[in-house]
């Protein structure tokens, strides 16, 4: 795996698409390659782009893939899809609407499959954002699978949340009851061209107008039309002032702090769950537990309490 670590950080295609299945996959060299690559993290800047199904994401990432390539940065996209009930692989593909970039050495390219994962995301998401990261990508796209109302990691990984909006399919309204608001940065009214759209963004604007910024920044609403690339120009420019602005108030590096903070929990959490299960399979003690519960003898706070004090 050394020769594969050695080309990431050389730039190489190849070696990235090679450790990021690894990484997915959950191979026993992750933990290795993963942690030769941490100390190259940390310097790209990562934007989300989530929103129901529909929607015009994966559209709207290509779009802005080409505003930053102009801008002589590199892009890595990683677009989580629904996943194969057969294989667990991705099952759209949402490359098929990003193929101009596909020739363009500045770009990387992967689709992912959720593989069960019922927060948007897949769970494998940030591990992949870090191999991007050392691969010398200056800008990682997030897109979400379409979410619904409490799919909300990707406010977990993102400096810049993209919430993206549609005319006439009642988003506004979801958006009202998920609670989105809390995580949207920027407000995207894409496919700006259907009726409603000035409707959707009044509606949006209201909404902000009663809701507490306490960061001090208000999310834009921006109304885009990805076929004539229409409001494109504007969005990147609420992405540079958005970024700006975080460094100016130190939310920036105390963002990723909390971000990173989470992320080392969420690891104790799965290494724990792991050994808790394998002890449950092998343990006589823990099953007779489960008995007495089955039994009504004892409630399953009591059974945990006396496992966890006796560290079965």
């Amino acid at each position: 795996m050394e020769k594969y670590v050695q080309g990431i950080l050389a730039g190489d295609k190849r070696s990235t698409a090679k450790i990021i299945s690894l990484v997915e996959n959950d191979g026993p060299e992750k933990k290795r390659v993963l942690s030769q690559l941490y100390p190259h993290t940390g310097k790209a800047y990562i934007i989300g782009v989530t929103g129901s199904p529909g929607a015009g994401k994966s559209s709207l990432t290509d779009c802005l893939t080409k505003q930053i390539r102009k801008q002589g940065l590199t892009v890595g996209i990683i677009a989580v899809d629904p996943s194969s009930p057969f294989t667990g692989g991705a099952l759209l593909g949402d490359r098929i609407r990003m193929q101009d970039h596909a020739l363009d050495k500045g770009v990387f390219i992967r689709s992912m499959g959720t593989r069960g994962s019922l927060g948007g995301l897949a769970r494998a998401t940030k591990e992949v954002v870090r191999v991007l990261d050392a691969y010398g990508s200056d800008v990682v796209i997030v897109e979400t699978v379409g979410v619904g109302q409490s799919e909300l990691d990707i406010m977990d990984v993102a400096d810049t949340t993209l919430v993206v909006l549609t005319p006439g399919a009642g988003d506004h309204v979801q958006t009202i009851k998920a609670g989105i608001m809390e995580i949207a940065d920027i407000f995207v009214v894409n496919k700006a061209d259907l009726d409603g759209a000035d409707k959707v963004k009044t509606e949006v604007e209201g909404m902000l107008d009663l809701s507490c910024h306490g960061n001090g920044w208000r999310p834009p609403v921006l109304l885009t039309i990805t076929r004539t690339e229409q409001g494109i120009t504007d969005l990147i420019d609420a992405i540079n002032r958005h970024k700006a602005h975080l460094e100016s108030t130190g939310s920036f590096q105390q963002a990723r702090k909390e971000r990173l903070r989470t992320e080392v929990l969420e690891v104790v959490e799965h290494v724990l769950r792991a050994r808790i299960h394998k002890s449950v399979e092998a343990s006589q003690d823990i099953a007779r537990l489960v008995a007495k519960v089955e039994n009504r003898e004892v409630d399953p706070y009591v059974a945990a309490e006396e496992i966890i004090s006796v560290g079965i």
